[in-house]
């Protein structure tokens, strides 16, 4: 078992190569452990991640799930998700997918996850309701940077209040605040 100290083994070649074509939204050492720690609570689970970026996130999901969790993460930006799979690719318990994370949201209906972690528009801030829709009883939706971040466009500020008061009127859901890292939201579906 990891401490919440050690990283994923993959996790040094994917900083550096994300560092040399200026990938800038990578989350924070925090949120990955605190997402290692959650994947562990899932054993055997149906696992999401809209917003692969360069992999650093599912490199410490990875880390926490165990030999029968699955895996499918999805990004837009195919230069991107080439780094995660470099890095993590013979990990049969993933699957890439580049895609418009909209249309992907769109090809899950009817499917259910144990865990959803939702770091970019499209299931955050974007198509939240399917995106939910998508979550077991039981299920963890994770969502990250709601604290004020400097790479925030004009104007975003009140779309986290507003997307942070939708959740805490969600009669289905347990949400738990932390301002931990760059801001965490870790719900639970009732």
């Amino acid at each position: 078992m990891n401490s919440s100290t050690e990283r994923p083994q993959a996790l040094e070649a994917i900083e550096r190569e994300s560092r040399a074509i200026a990938f800038s939204m990578a989350s924070e050492f925090g949120t990955g452990a605190l997402l290692r720690a959650l994947a562990a609570s899932k054993p055997g689970g149906a696992f999401l991640e809209l917003g692969t970026g360069t992999g650093i996130a599912t490199a410490w999901i990875l880390d926490g799930m165990d030999a029968g969790a699955m895996l499918e993460t999805v990004d837009s930006e195919g230069r991107y998700v080439e780094v995660a799979k470099r890095h993590l690719g013979g990990d049969r318990r993933v699957t890439f997918h580049v895609e418009d994370g909209v249309a992907f949201l769109r090809s899950l209906e009817g499917r259910w996850f144990d865990f959803i972690f939702a770091d970019t528009w499209p299931g955050k801030f974007d198509r939240l309701d399917e995106t939910l829709a998508l979550l077991k009883r039981g299920g963890l939706y994770v969502i990250d940077d709601l604290l004020p971040q400097p790479n925030w466009p004009d104007g975003h500020g009140p779309k986290v209040e507003a997307l942070l008061a939708d959740l805490n009127r969600r009669p289905d859901l347990i949400v738990s605040k932390l301002d931990w890292a760059s801001g965490i939201v870790v719900a639970t579906k009732r």
